[in-house]
């Protein structure tokens, strides 16, 4: 039994799990949306969530305590220099979490994680074009027009010989 006990394994050990966390967070701050799976994405905003949290005191300690997860200064530095400000009066949900569906490969349930306010930049997903039937008819009209051209050789060949 399971009683009272918090968080998704997502299938790795304790270090593996908490450097994927902290890798995925980065990239998060870094280009304020990230494609990944579902049940990472709903173990990422909690953990991302709470280093904004940090950041809004501005203080230094406070920036020690999120180098301690984010090693990358320049993130952090965005970080506490716009993302804190944007998000100076908001108490708290920082992040969003749209689902896509499911991944062609593994057929795995994929989301968009997404910072809250970010609404200004394009939206990075993928999108494939759906094959039209018109490309088929415009075959067949080369096949036919290729028949009837091969049809008005044929007979003025034959007149030839």
């Amino acid at each position: 039994m399971r009683h009272r006990v918090a968080g998704r394994k997502l299938g790795r050990t304790t270090e593996h799990r908490i450097a994927l966390l902290r890798n995925m967070s980065s990239q998060l701050f870094a280009h304020e949306r990230i494609q990944t799976t579902l049940a990472k994405a709903k173990e990422l905003r909690p953990f991302a969530e709470k280093l904004v949290t940090i950041s809004k005191k501005g203080t230094l300690h406070a920036r020690r305590q999120v180098l301690q997860h984010i090693h990358d200064r320049t993130v952090v530095a965005k970080l506490f220099d716009t993302l804190s400000a944007r998000y100076d009066q908001r108490p708290g949900g920082y992040t969003r979490i749209i689902k896509l569906g499911p991944r062609r490969g593994d057929n795995a349930e994929m989301a968009l994680i997404e910072l809250v306010g970010s609404d200004l930049l394009e939206p990075e997903v993928e999108t494939v074009p759906e094959k039209k039937a018109t490309k088929k008819k415009s075959t067949k009209k080369k096949a036919t027009a290729k028949k009837t051209e091969k049809a008005a050789k044929k007979p003025a060949s034959e007149s030839k010989d």
